[in-house]
């Protein structure tokens, strides 16, 4: 299961045999069946999650018990709770697979270590946070400045993949919209085109 993670760091970073060697020693293998939990809430997070095969939701759940969807995570991507990872603290969100999922995971401690003894891996991680960052910046962006409409055409524009894998009512929830308005503005974004 490391070939997927190492086929990801060889198009993003050049690193030796010997380095691939150091990170595959760290490695831990984990499969997730639909619905299963990579993390929830009241957990602390201590690992870098790659996602092998697979998809992941990361959400919290309102005094309510409505569900409210942060991110998905599919192959190539990768996925946690970095604020609990980073400060220790419990997590309030939860991870669940979306699909069955595959992961390779790297306890914190060790992906640091890696970071400090591969300089190319480390420069990749730090490129993957801004990454990360921007999109973050991207999405508040939108949840606070579209409409209904523009939320839905710029996700199914940016995941169109995502667009057929996740269901419906998910994706509602990820755009901060009722599945009700997300029915009626798919209805009229097929009419439009």
């Amino acid at each position: 299961m490391f070939a997927p993670l190492k086929e990801y760091i060889s198009q993003k970073a050049t690193l030796t045999d010997a380095d691939y060697a150091k990170i595959e020693a760290v490695c831990i293998y984990k499969k997730l069946r639909k619905r299963q939990y990579l993390l929830q809430e009241g957990d602390v997070w201590r690992y870098n999650a790659f996602i092998a095969k697979g998809l992941t939701r990361f959400y919290s759940v309102d005094e309510s018990g409505r569900e409210n969807i942060v991110s998905f995570a599919r192959e190539n991507w990768w996925t946690g709770d970095r604020a609990s990872l980073l400060t220790g603290e419990p997590s309030k969100n939860n991870i669940d697979a979306v699909e069955d999922t595959e992961l390779v995971m790297i306890a914190n401690t060790n992906f640091e270590k890696l970071c400090k003894e591969i300089p190319a891996f480390n420069d990749m991680v730090n490129a993957i946070i801004n990454k990360s960052f921007i999109t973050s910046q991207s999405r508040i962006q939108a949840a606070i400045a579209f409409t209904a409409e523009q939320k839905y055409l710029d996700f199914i524009e940016k995941y169109p993949d995502l667009s057929v894998r996740v269901p419906q009512a998910m994706i509602a929830s990820y755009l901060g919209i009722t599945p009700e308005t997300l029915s009626r503005v798919r209805k009229e974004t097929v009419k439009k085109h």
